[in-house]
């Protein structure tokens, strides 16, 4: 009996990561077990990036709130603090926007809490 080989299915496999490679320098796009090894690392890359760009934009958000309440008087400990206790529904990415281009909303928003 002779042997069964899809060759289709690897075909195609391979296709898709030279597709992905597309744009890479020199064998990195050309060669498909280094294209392979470089298409597996990048998308490593990216799973963990995606984490650590939340990450990065709660760390802004803190940085403007913070920069925000400190004109006004209070730090951003004080200001999260009563905020929590205050039961408002705003998380820190809508409270940061109203900081930057709505200053006396957010200003409202301070008011309220004292």
């Amino acid at each position: 009996m002779p042997r069964s080989v899809n060759h289709v299915a690897s075909r195609a496999r391979r296709k898709k990561i030279m597709a992905m490679a597309k744009g890479y320098f020199t064998t990195r796009s050309t060669v498909y077990t280094v294209a392979k090894n470089a298409v597996e690392k990048a998308l490593g890359y990216s799973y963990r990036d995606r984490k650590t760009r939340r990450r990065y934009f709660r760390q802004l958000w803190i940085a403007r709130l913070n920069a925000a309440t400190r004109q006004e008087g209070m730090s951003y400990s004080q200001f999260m603090g009563k905020y929590n206790s205050s039961g408002m529904g705003l998380n820190r990415k809508v409270l940061a926007d109203l900081a930057m281009n709505h200053p006396d909303t957010f200003k409202a928003v301070l008011r309220s809490l004292n």
